[in-house]
């Protein structure tokens, strides 16, 4: 298989010797591991007051330079206990030297790809990354790590090359590369099929809006819908977004970038599940034929929406996106968007908030999250709070004056074009790390994507 950036082949024996040795050492066993040193590098440890605390290395001195490192690690299962590696090392091969079961070798490949990450289609980094050497790739591992940096790629490249028509491309490359069916209605089309609030957000680009879906699987296999918030660009609309607030909107495609990625996932791994993907993608744009704060938008679903905000424009587009994707009755429903800042304020960039109508679904994604990793936390859908999208003209609001609960309130709204009998979940994901943190560079981020692997992975396989 083709190894990814940051990887060495260790078959390769010219590479492999030249490779340095990495101990993996978690602070528990650090006294352990220290006694087993020779004394030149247990002096050289203690010199340094090296424990391998959590994120810590530290590199070994040799007779001709450096004889290798030791990586402090915490949670040994947790792929950001590696992701420090390959930038804190100094550039060239290393190889494992120390015994990690399977689950720790998983993460430490996963974390090591993710720390080695660079979104480089404008710039190039200023270094390589260090090489980790493996010669048992998991392959399952590496896929999971093309869709992580799949989002990363998609939702760092800006709205300029990543438009309706770009999101619209991938998807259809991706449906050639694995045999999968493809259908996209645009323009005034959307009209004519009946999916009228994706067509009054994004009428106003030049850009048309459109909504791709994409379909894999056999009959046989239990039916699984995604939807992804696909706004490549949102300026607000005529409730235009400050400066600051909109800086970053190319990432408002950040839930159709995790709903594409976990497609390709389940297609890559052949899961035998039958998956319905369903992609809305505008750009909220400002012209003279914007939507307006105030206007009354016709949905699939027959419920009238009343504009209160045009800059809550994510739920207007996912609510035909929802309605088209229950009227297939799948086993489950699951959409992924960026769709408040509220949820931020609450749980803060790194936990996605999760919202269902079903207790058991909701409590699979969250101890898929636990198992791998990759954290996210459950919402409330407290349905009194439904007061606050009260509309006196239309059947519901896309927002209102109060700026109490509006996480939960986007997820009432969305939960309105759901059956009550349709198993839903719905992730409201930042994607996005302000800042640069080992593993985790700034810029586009996957969040609950491998949580939401491992539980459809779990269902299908039952």
């Amino acid at each position: 298989m083709n190894l990814p950036h940051g990887f060495a082949d260790a078959s390769d024996k010219s590479a492999a010797d030249k490779s340095l040795p990495l101990y993996c050492i978690e602070r528990a066993g650090f006294d352990e591991w220290r006694k087993l040193q020779l004394p030149a590098h247990g002096s050289w440890v203690d010199a340094h007051t090296f424990t391998a605390a959590s994120g810590s290395l530290l590199l070994l001195p040799g007779e001709h330079g450096i004889a290798g490192a030791v990586l402090g690690i915490g949670d040994k299962l947790d792929p950001m206990s590696y992701a420090h590696a390959p930038f804190a090392l100094p550039p060239g091969d290393w190889h494992l030297a120390t015994e990690l079961d399977a689950g720790a070798r998983a993460a430490l490949q996963l974390g090591w790809g993710l720390g080695a990450y660079r979104f480089n289609r404008y710039k190039q980094p200023s270094r390589a990354p260090a090489r980790l050497a493996v010669d048992n790739a998991d392959a399952e591992v590496f896929d999971q790590l093309a869709a992580c940096l799949r989002v990363r790629d998609l939702v760092n490249t800006p709205a300029e090359h990543m438009g309706p028509d770009q999101l619209e491309q991938i998807a259809c490359e991706i449906a050639e590369r694995h045999g999968a069916q493809i259908e996209v209605t645009s323009g005034d089309d959307l009209l004519a099929k009946n999916f009228p609030a994706i067509h009054a957000v994004g009428r106003a680009s030049h850009r048309a809006p459109r909504l791709i879906v994409l379909r894999w699987g056999s009959e046989a296999h239990p039916h699984v819908a995604l939807v992804g918030k696909g706004v490549c660009f949102d300026t607000g609309g005529l409730d235009i977004k400050p400066a600051d607030g909109m800086r970053n909107m190319k990432k408002d495609m950040g839930g159709a970038a995790h709903a594409i990625a976990l497609a390709e996932l389940i297609m890559t791994r052949r899961l035998p599940l039958r998956i319905t993907l369903l992609v809305p993608a505008v750009e909220n744009a400002i012209g003279p034929n914007s939507y307006r704060p105030g206007e009354v938008v016709a949905t699939r679903a027959g419920v009238s929406v009343e504009i209160d905000n045009t800059d809550a424009e994510g739920r207007v587009v996912l609510c035909d996106a929802l309605t088209h994707a229950a009227e297939l009755k799948p086993e489950l429903l699951l959409d992924f968007a960026t769709l408040t800042g509220a949820a931020r304020v609450a749980l803060g960039p790194d936990l996605p908030a999760l919202y269902s109508n079903d207790d058991a679904l909701a409590q699979e994604w969250l101890d898929a999250g636990a198992q791998q990793r990759d954290p996210l936390w459950r919402m409330p859908l407290w349905r009194p709070y439904l007061r606050y999208l009260t509309s006196g003209i239309a059947d519901i609001a896309n927002g209102g004056p109060s700026r109490m609960a509006g996480s939960i309130t986007a997820a009432l709204y969305l939960e309105r074009f759901v059956p009550a009998a349709q198993k839903w979940a719905h992730l409201d994901v930042y994607s996005w790390n302000d800042s640069d943190r080992p593993g985790k560079p700034a810029g586009g981020e996957a969040q609950g994507l491998r949580a939401a692997y491992a539980m459809l992975k779990a269902r299908a396989i039952i």
